[in-house]
């Protein structure tokens, strides 16, 4: 044997004992690596499950604490007529329950229960519209009830159901607020459940990935061999994931198979080059890698540095800086959305509450002062409904934007501290600035906002006709606290909106005592008594001969406490308040009550016209009250005409339009009232089921002009052809008279006819008619003599 080749069988054999050794001692140090890398990423995934899992608690907390601090809740439970509160207030609190949910897609429920058990009211966000609560949720409520806590919460993963995050909370009906352990047996309780969407997509993808299932109780869990990790949701909720071991077999499978390939290789080089490259390629980075990563775990790291190693060594090094960077970002933007709304881009109602409270504890340190402004889209609904909800959504997209920079321009330009622009609600929106009145700033924003409508809002190369209403008020002259700046600045945007729209107003003295008008109203209408402090005045129709057709029954309200209140005052508080159904009921009765006189003095055939509050459509049991007081009365529906407002609705609702298909049927008569108020005249003649249309006042005024005539005759035959009789609203002069009745006008209404009169009263010209036709006639044959 030569000495080449005993030293290659010496040689040989050394080198590749040595290098298998090494490799092996490799493969330790990696897979030991790889086994604490997926051990820390499991970790930090079970940490952020933990942390989408508690958002979600948090979200539904704040969700049921803003249904309890809102006024929907409060009226539903403390209305004492049970059908009024299951009718027109259950609506009332559905909508209030829809406008707090971010997202529409997301399953949610609301329960207004009493003890012992009594569900007084559930609605759950579903596409269910005869959904009930659960029994697993009863089952909660009962465990709420019977323990002696005022407030818990729970994760419901029962069989049968998807899970739900319930929160139950305890509310005195008095104060509303949280009762004392001693008066929790006459307290409410209110709950609501939500589907944690974000916490079970994440669940179910861990699942996928790890092959196995995520283990959820209500006692502590502990981690299961080398890799496993679990997480405390809550207290008394915890969390473990064990992959299936066939997880981490796959990912040493790799290792295994480059380092026996690489053993075989190497072995043929020196053992100087072989430690070299070991030393270079393998011990440094894996070195330089696990100090890294004791830094970002310790803290001492906010993130791992850019590695510019290849192989094996440099692709893990960039899968676990790529995994923390996925990590951090998926923390970001999980706090990011919470704040952010997520249509516009901009801060949303919770992100504005928390950093405006921080805005006015700033500025009452510094003693300087904030201003807020609320800003209301007009006629935003009209367009949504008109052209869409897209068209809607990128108008509302585009009007942030166009503010957002208005905002950051005049701020800059003025070296103001940045302000504060949020979205609050569907077409609202607030800014809050650093700045006081009277530095032109507020002005110039202000002004700059309303340019934008100035002809109509532009979105996609088209104009939209909506305008916007801007209140103001400032921080500490307006108001003390965030929650006052709110509600006075959301005053001044209702007067900006009364006075024409497309302005802004300033809250003001004047205007806080028109909301205590407007409270005090509100009270009265709550503990009146009909009967004393309502009554009904007539106001007749007649023909083109002078013949009394029918009367419309109008309501008068005079207050012990606040004195003559005008109906323009009292019905849209009574409308927006819920109170409408007790007015309108009321009405519906006495009128049917005082018919007979009104037969007996105009004859069988006069009609009785009765205004009904448009929110009266939405309800289910408005048709069931029209045919039961009828009937009580004796009265025949035919004689009846239910006069609806003109811009009662865009469109009809599936709800409002059965309502009115069921009094049709039943034979009462349907009248749009105040035709030509609103911006959906004609669609209504065409689309809407109606016999009789009345034109407003405001519109005869301008139609009754000479110039005007040719357009009254084209509209009066618009409604002929739709088989619809044509009455002239605020008919007050001979000349208005005699152009009606030259464009085709059927029926006749105003002041030239008769002012509104008490039943008394109109029995009195009734008879004061009779006599004038009487003399007349007299006066006819004698007439006719001397001619």
């Amino acid at each position: 044997m030569t000495l080449g080749k005993r030293a290659l069988s010496l040689i040989f054999p050394v080198v590749l004992a040595g290098y298998v050794l090494a490799a092996s001692l490799i493969y330790y140090v990696q897979s030991s690596s790889i086994l604490a890398l997926e051990r820390a990423r499991l970790w930090q995934q079970m940490g952020l499950l933990t942390a989408v899992f508690q958002n979600e608690v948090t979200q539904n907390r704040s969700f049921i604490y803003s249904l309890v601090e809102g006024g929907a809740v409060r009226l539903f439970v403390n209305e004492p007529d049970a059908a009024y509160r299951n009718t027109a207030l259950g609506v009332r609190l559905q909508q209030s329950i829809t406008s707090l949910s971010d997202d529409r897609k997301r399953f949610i429920s609301v329960a207004i229960i009493r003890p012992p058990l009594t569900v007084d009211y559930y609605f759950e966000d579903s596409d269910d519209p005869f959904a009930e609560i659960t029994p697993q949720q009863i089952r909660h409520a009962r465990h709420v009830i019977e323990s002696p806590r005022l407030s818990s919460w729970t994760y419901l993963n029962a069989a049968g159901i998807e899970p739900l995050i319930v929160h139950s909370e305890f509310i005195d009906p008095l104060t509303f607020n949280r009762p004392v352990a001693s008066a929790k047996s006459g307290a409410i309780l209110v709950q609501t459940a939500v589907r944690p969407k974000l916490f079970l997509d994440m669940k179910r993808a861990l699942e996928k990935e790890y092959g196995t299932a995520i283990e959820i109780g209500q006692h502590q869990l502990l981690a299961q061999g080398g890799l496993s990790a679990t997480a405390t949701l809550s207290p008394s909720l915890f969390a473990r994931l064990t992959p299936d071991p066939a997880f981490i077999e796959n990912r040493l499978w790799t290792l295994k198979s480059l380092l026996a390939l690489g053993a075989i290789a190497l072995s043929l080089c020196t053992i100087i080059l072989v430690l070299g490259l070991v030393r270079r390629y393998i011990t440094n980075p894996i070195a330089r890698l696990d100090r890294q990563l004791t830094d970002v775990m310790t803290g001492n790291r906010s993130a791992l540095p850019e590695m510019n190693e290849i192989g094996e060594i440099g692709r893990l090094s960039a899968n676990v800086k790529r995994l923390h960077d996925q990590s951090m970002q998926s923390f970001d933007l999980v706090q990011n959305a919470s704040w952010t709304d997520t249509l516009t881009g901009i801060s949303n109602r919770e992100y504005f509450n928390i950093r405006s409270t921080q805005i006015l504890e700033e500025a009452e340190a510094e003693d300087i002062g904030c201003t807020l402004l609320f800003i209301d889209v007009d006629n935003f609904k009209f367009v949504n409904d008109k052209h869409g909800h897209k068209i809607g959504d990128e108008l509302l997209k585009t009007l942030a934007d166009r503010i957002s920079a208005i905002v950051a321009r005049v701020v800059s330009e003025r070296g103001l501290p940045d302000g504060l622009f949020a979205r609050l609600s569907g077409d609202e929106f607030a800014i809050m600035l650093r700045c006081q009145p009277g530095s032109g700033t507020i002005t110039e924003i202000s002004e700059n906002i309303l340019a934008l409508f100035a002809e109509g809002f532009e979105v996609l190369d088209k104009a939209y006709p909506v305008t916007a209403s801007i209140g103001i008020a400032v921080y500490p002259e307006d108001a003390r606290t965030l929650a006052e700046l709110v509600a006075n600045a959301d005053a001044a945007m209702y007067q900006a909106k009364s006075q024409g729209k497309n302005g802004s107003a300033r809250y003001s003295r004047s205007l806080h005592e028109k909301r205590n008008r407007q409270r005090r109203i509100e009270e009265e209408l709550r503990v009146l008594d009909p009967d004393r402090e309502f009554h009904l005045v007539y106001m007749p129709i007649v023909d083109g001969h002078g013949k009394v057709t029918g009367c419309e029954a109008l309501l008068r309200w005079t207050s012990p406490v606040l004195g003559r209140v005008t109906p323009d005052e009292f019905i849209p508080i009574a409308e927006t308040t819920g109170l409408f159904s007790k007015i309108d009921w009321w009405v519906i009765d006495r009128a049917m009550a005082e018919y007979g006189q009104i037969r007996k003095l105009f004859g069988p055939e006069t009609i009785l016209c009765i205004n009904i509050s448009s929110a009266e459509l939405y309800t289910k049991s408005i048709s069931d009250h029209f045919c039961d007081s009828a009937d009580r009365h004796g009265i025949d529906a035919r004689m009846i005409e239910i006069e609806l407002t003109e811009t009662f609705a865009v469109k009809l609702g599936e709800q409002s339009r059965r309502n009115i298909e069921i009094l049709r049927a039943r034979g009462f008569r349907i009248s749009i009232d105040d035709f030509g108020a609103g911006y959906t005249s004609v669609q209504q003649i065409i689309e809407y089921p109606a016999e009789t249309i009345k034109l407003d006042r405001e519109l005869v005024e301008s139609l009754t002009r000479s110039a005007a005539l040719p357009t009254l005759r084209a509209l009066v035959a618009l409604c002929h052809a739709q088989d619809m009789s044509v009455i002239a609203e605020g008919v007050d002069t001979t000349e208005k008279m005699a152009l009606l009745a030259a464009a085709g006008c059927d029926l006749y209404q105003g002041y030239l006819i008769s002012r509104p009169l008490s039943l008394e009263e109109i029995g009195i010209w009734a008879m004061q008619r009779l006599v004038e036709k009487a003399r007349e006639a007299a006066q006819s044959p004698d007439r006719r003599a001397r001619a």
